[in-house]
């Protein structure tokens, strides 16, 4: 069953959400606070495949709700919910290792789509049918069946969303890489988003591999283009 958590305040919206992904096969637990998310979270185990957090929620927000789930599991996937559209409530929630945002006013077909988007990835992420594979790139080594990432053989913490991009990064070494072709391998073909979303997971990504992210040796960006990978 796929799992989800959904944590709103507004009764109306959360009704809203709860009966739209039912009808999509998800199985919902609704809470109305952050600080009951958390408990629920811990209670069950961690045992969700998603998180759909508000994050203007009262007593504990949204982003530490999400900030706190994160450091507990990286194979979660977490989805923002907020009416506020500024650059940098987005960029707050991806940064602190939130999958996708989603802006109200939303359409059941939108968040069923986006909520899609990152179950599939959790999905792959916790398949053990492929067989073991790795892909090494210089001091990197991805190994594809646990979907761990090693830097001279030190573990890398990842989200699945940075897990993909480092995949497709390292099969694909010195090859610039725009942009939306990043948007539609990591997040999909029917996306909803803006493309910006790579920007803020590429600057995620680099606080954790980069020696100095300020000044980047692996991820490059071609300015006006895309990204690039060198090992």
């Amino acid at each position: 069953m796929k799992r989800i958590l959904v944590a709103e305040d507004e009764a109306a919206i959360r009704d809203f959400v709860v009966i739209n992904l039912k009808r999509a096969g998800y199985d919902v637990t609704d809470v109305p606070d952050g600080e009951t998310a958390l408990s629920v979270f811990d209670d069950a185990g961690g045992d969700f495949d998603i998180a759909l957090l508000d994050v203007m929620m009262p007593g504990i927000d949204g982003f530490e709700v999400c900030k706190q789930i994160r450091s507990k599991s990286g194979s979660i996937g977490i989805i923002m919910l907020s009416a506020k559209t500024q650059e940098m409530d987005k960029v707050s929630g991806l940064m602190l290792g939130a999958d996708d945002y989603i802006a109200k006013p939303f359409s059941p077909t939108e968040l069923v789509a986006r909520v899609d988007a990152v179950y599939r990835r959790v999905s792959m992420a916790k398949s053990t049918g492929e067989p073991a594979s790795t892909i090494g790139s210089g001091a990197f080594l991805l190994n594809l069946k646990s979907r761990s990432l090693t830097k001279n053989n030190k573990p890398v913490d990842l989200t699945q969303v940075e897990f993909q991009i480092m995949e497709f990064f390292m099969q694909n070494p010195n090859v610039a890489m725009e942009r939306t072709e990043i948007l539609k391998r990591v997040w999909g073909e029917n996306y909803f988003g803006d493309v910006k979303i790579v920007d803020v997971n590429i600057r995620r990504l680099r606080m954790k591999i980069e020696d100095d992210s300020s000044n980047p040796r692996h991820i490059l960006t071609i300015w006006g283009y895309g990204y690039k990978w060198v090992d």
